[in-house]
């Protein structure tokens, strides 16, 4: 008998929900305060998580929620990059 499989969950910054980490958008930034989107989940740094939906992007822009949680300033293209990247699926 095998096992399931763990799922690794993440919480979403802004919305504060815990979702599979597949469903998540990981943001990270570098140690030289560079801010950019992981895709693959590996890139070193501080990372943050935000849920895949337009809602939770645009709310994590109003209330500056990555600039927060990454203690770093965030430029209006990664929001940009975030939500065409959600349109997209």
């Amino acid at each position: 008998m095998s096992t399931p499989k763990k799922i690794p969950l993440r919480k979403c910054v802004a919305s504060g929900e815990m979702k599979p980490k597949k469903e998540m958008i990981r943001i990270v930034r570098s140690k030289e305060g560079e801010v950019s989107v992981d895709l693959t989940g590996k890139k070193s740094g501080r990372g943050a998580y935000l849920s895949k939906d337009k809602d939770i992007i645009l709310q994590a822009k109003k209330k500056n929620t990555l600039a927060n949680h990454l203690q770093a300033s965030i430029d209006d293209t990664l929001y940009d990059e975030l939500l065409s990247l959600v349109e997209k699926g």
